[in-house]
């Protein structure tokens, strides 16, 4: 596995950075491929990239009439609800920028786990490249909680569960966090050309390094089911992040 560490003094120096490969990683694969496959992540840390990536001084940088989006995961809640990961992407990014609708493939939290499940796999095989039942991702967002959860992989999973699945239900209950998601599998994720893992906050420091330094435990420590096959993984991370590793 390729993985680069960066630490960032200030939030806008990470959001800055994470733009910048951004917007080289979009160059390449619409000059190269035609489009730009790129997932997008929930919870508060990438907000302000969203932000900085709809700015009118940035959003020439990418060519979004060429680029498809797409969700790590998602809470099976109406797109209209304050808790779904598409609303905040629509109303933070999206809705700024001259995207075409039809390449914004939402997960469909409306439906029931299975269902959206079921319907966001179909999804993804219909842009399938190659033997894979979904696109190779050029970008994908994926953020981390204090347990080490990442999209809506958490604690306890097995590599088992993936097996030939692209998106999966998550109806298990985990501590205080509702049931009912959909995610993305780690084997999708695998596949991509570039991870960026955006984490911050001291409250995360021991379960960074537990993840990138400690021993191989990804029942434990989901995030390490990320481990690219022929990409590279980047954890940008803000002091308080990084504050327990070398």
């Amino acid at each position: 596995m390729k993985r680069e560490v960066r630490v960032f003094s200030d939030q806008s120096s990470l959001v800055q950075f994470a733009a910048e490969l951004i917007f080289r990683e979009a160059s390449t694969a619409v000059a190269g491929r035609g489009r730009f496959h790129f997932v997008l992540s929930g919870g508060g840390t990438p907000e302000p990239l969203y932000e900085y990536l709809a700015e009118p001084e940035q959003r020439g940088a990418i060519s979004w009439e060429r680029t498809h989006i797409y969700w790590g995961d998602e809470r099976c809640v109406p797109p209209d609800e304050a808790g779904s990961n598409y609303r905040q992407a629509k109303m933070l990014l999206l809705d700024h920028l001259p995207i075409v609708p039809e390449n914004v493939h939402r997960m469909k939290g409306e439906l029931s786990p299975e269902e959206a499940a079921s319907e966001y796999a179909v999804k993804l095989a219909a842009l399938g490249e190659g033997a894979r039942k979904w696109p190779r991702f050029d970008v994908v967002l994926l953020g981390m909680g204090e347990d080490g959860h990442t999209a809506s992989l958490f604690p306890g999973s097995r590599s088992d569960d993936f097996i030939n699945r692209s998106a999966m239900a998550v109806t298990a209950h985990y501590g205080d966090r509702p049931s009912n998601r959909v995610t993305l599998t780690p084997q999708v994720f695998n596949s991509a050309r570039k991870i960026l893992f955006l984490v911050a906050g001291e409250g995360k420091a021991e379960v960074v390094k537990a993840v990138i330094n400690g021993p191989n435990a990804p029942r434990k420590w989901p995030a390490q089911h990320i481990r690219p096959e022929d990409g590279l993984v980047y954890w940008l991370l803000d002091e308080g992040a990084a504050s327990q590793i070398a």
